[in-house]
């Protein structure tokens, strides 16, 4: 049971910080925040067959899409944490490490890259985009930052679910 505590802890630790730089990046730099209403209505489409569109801002709208695109993100947030706990060990949490959270977080870059932008018509790492270096580099920094958090997340985590050693 602790160790879903922590896997929950630190993936929506991680997640959290994630979207705290999504926030503060459009003020900093100009860039707005990922809409994840368009993750949602990519994921409802997948229900009904659909798992590659052209463009899935000009794809109809589906209701309850933005919850939706949430959810997915956080579910996802929490699955890569299991990734970190599974690769690192669960034993990783009693005193965490800033390389295995930071690999764990620029690996998972893979997801938008391989499946995520291709399904959503953006091409293979954005390559169907207006700039797809740009795309490329914030989605690479967004996923550093998550690493970050899985960190971060990770003393937490330490101090909130674990007995000590």
């Amino acid at each position: 049971m602790a160790c879903l505590t922590c896997v929950l802890i630190i993936g929506i630790g991680a997640t959290a910080v994630m979207d705290l730089w999504g926030v503060v990046r459009r003020p900093l730099l100009g860039i707005p925040a990922p809409n994840y209403a368009l993750v949602g209505r990519w994921i409802a489409w997948m229900a009904c067959g659909r798992f590659r569109h052209d463009s899935i801002a000009k794809a109809p709208a589906v209701r309850g899409e933005h919850l939706i695109g949430w959810l997915v993100h956080y579910g996802v947030g929490i699955a890569f944490a299991a990734v970190l706990l599974g690769i690192a060990g669960v034993s990783w949490v009693r005193q965490p490490t800033l390389l295995p959270a930071l690999l764990v977080g620029i690996g998972s870059v893979a997801a938008p890259f391989l499946v995520m932008q291709p399904g959503m018509g953006a091409g293979i790492a954005a390559s169907h985009t207006a700039n797809p270096a740009a795309a490329r580099w914030q989605s690479l920094t967004t996923h550093t930052v998550f690493g970050f958090g899985l960190y971060l997340a990770g003393c937490f985590a330490r101090l909130s679910c674990m007995a000590p050693a």
